[in-house]
C-alpha cells in the first residue's frame, strides 16, 4: 500500500493536503461556493492522469534511447449521462470523458512518434481509471 494523503477541512470546500513532504489545497471555484484557492478534485484527477502520460513517455523513451526532448500533456474532463453515451455499456449513472492530447517535443520519426501514443496508454493512472476500482470508506475516531 502506498503512503496516505491526509486531507483536512473544517466547515468549508477548501482543503488542506498533506502529501508525504508535500502541502498544498484543493478547492472548488467561487461559483461552486468555494474560494478558488487551489485546483479541484478533478483538476488533480486529471493532472494524475497527465503527468503519469508524460512520465510514462520519457521513461520509456529513455530506456529506448530515443530522441523525446519534451511532452505536453492536455486533460480535459467531461461527463454525460450513460444513456446518452452511444459507444459505452453502462447505460446508468454518468460515464466520465477524459480526452488527453500528447504534444512530442523532439527529432521523432513519425513511426517513432505513433509508437510513444500506443505507450502513453500503459500509464499506471490510466490503467487504474479504466479498471473497476473499489473505494472501502471507514470511519475512524
Amino acid at each position: 500500500m502506498t503512503t496516505p494523503v491526509t486531507v483536512r477541512s473544517r466547515g468549508e470546500f477548501r482543503s488542506d493536503v498533506e502529501a508525504g513532504p508535500h502541502r498544498f489545497v484543493i478547492d472548488e471555484p467561487v461559483d461552486a461556493g468555494g474560494t478558488a484557492l487551489g485546483p479541484t478534485p478533478y483538476d488533480l484527477l486529471a493532472a494524475a492522469l497527465g503527468g503519469c502520460t508524460s512520465m510514462t513517455l520519457h521513461y520509456y523513451a529513455k530506456r529506448e534511447k530515443l530522441p523525446l526532448d519534451g511532452v505536453d500533456v492536455t486533460v480535459s474532463h467531461d461527463r454525460q449521462y450513460a444513456k446518452d453515451c452511444a459507444d459505452c455499456v453502462a447505460q446508468a449513472g454518468f460515464i466520465h470523458r477524459f480526452r488527453v492530447e500528447i504534444r512530442l517535443h523532439g527529432d521523432l520519426t513519425p513511426e517513432q512518434r505513433e509508437h510513444l501514443l500506443t505507450i502513453a496508454n500503459r500509464c499506471p493512472v490510466k490503467k487504474t481509471l479504466s479498471s473497476e476500482i473499489k473505494i472501502d470508506d471507514v470511519l475512524v475516531d
